[in-house]
């Protein structure tokens, strides 16, 4: 395993980043599992990621991971390369145009943070980010929504990458935005955007900004180890009432449980493996079959290999949010 993991390295491209071998994963994941990255790249900037995925092998697997909000890090890891964006990616600035303000966001700006700085900067309609766990780059890939908005209502613009490093401007009908879904190409990742808001008080924002805070913090489980809502909302139906419908409330799997607050959240207890909180997802999921005929789609993202290196479902993509 180390002269294969040495081999990979050897026939990666020269980068002005970061290359670490053999990374473990669980401390970027919210629910605090997973292997480990066969190797992990921290990219210097944009142009080192395009440079980097230019000149590497193309039979060499990459998969991109945001803040780890909604990613399922299976317990045998992720071979090839796995992908984290660092400080060059995180930018956030404002351009105002009158009243209309143009937010300039990097792809690994946290979604609370940019929340936060529009706060600060008097820009409003952009409070509902505060409620999505996960970065900008992993909200557009998602359609990432909360509280009656969602990110089609605000994006102007974005640009991403694709597998052999070309840049796209990307305009919100090339984005293909529907429900937690965009049609952006799942090997294309995500570097920047631009996203509209419109002027107010900081007070007042601040204000809207707490009383989703005290939302979520009725509702979810957000003080555990959660990766967010598990399934999405199948048309015209509600995951957490599916999954009530079916007795899964408080379901439990080694040290994975059902949330109790909110059943469509999974909640790592302490010691869970990933291999008890995707088993546990797969019988919430064979229950509401049974009980409702609704087949629950994965909200969350599986990643990895299981522990004896069987199935594989990795990709680039920044992770969502829910």
């Amino acid at each position: 395993m180390a002269a294969a993991r040495h081999d990979l390295m050897q026939r990666l491209p020269k980068v002005r980043g970061e290359y670490t071998a053999d990374a473990p994963l669980a401390p970027f994941a919210w629910l605090r599992v997973g292997g480990a990255a066969e190797i992990l790249f921290r990219p210097a900037d944009g142009v080192d990621l395009a440079d980097f995925l230019a000149a590497k092998p193309g039979d060499i697997a990459v998969t991109l991971i945001g803040s780890g909000s909604n990613i399922l890090v299976r317990d045998g890891g992720i071979a090839g390369v796995v992908i984290r964006l660092g400080a060059a990616f995180r930018e956030c600035r404002v351009a105002w145009q009158n009243d209309s303000a143009h937010v300039h966001v990097g792809a690994g700006a946290s979604d609370i943070s940019v929340a936060r700085h529009c706060r600060d900067a008097g820009v409003a309609g952009l409070e509902f980010l505060s409620g999505v766990p996960g970065t900008i780059g992993g909200a557009l890939r998602m359609n990432a929504g909360a509280y009656g908005c969602e990110m089609a209502d605000v994006t102007l613009a974005a640009e991403a990458l694709d597998a052999a490093g070309g840049r796209h401007p990307l305009a919100p009908r090339d984005l293909g935005f529907a429900y937690r879904h965009s049609a952006v190409p799942a090997d294309f990742i995500f570097l920047s955007a631009v996203l509209e808001g419109r002027r107010d008080e900081p007070p007042a924002i601040a204000e809207r900004m707490a009383e989703i805070e005290s939302n979520r913090e009725d509702s979810q489980p957000i003080r555990t180890r959660t990766g967010g809502s598990t399934f999405t909302n199948p048309p015209g139906e509600k995951a957490w009432q599916l999954i009530e419908r079916a007795g899964c409330r408080g379901l439990r799997r080694g040290g994975a449980m059902v949330s109790e607050k909110h059943c469509n959240f999974l909640i790592n207890t302490g010691g869970a493996s990933a291999a008890d909180l995707e088993g546990l997802g797969e019988e919430i999921r064979r229950r509401v079959k049974r009980e409702t005929g609704v087949t629950l789609e994965w909200e969350i993202r599986r990643l990895g290999r299981h522990a004896d290196g069987q199935t594989m479902r990795a990709g680039n993509g920044q992770d969502g949010a829910s």
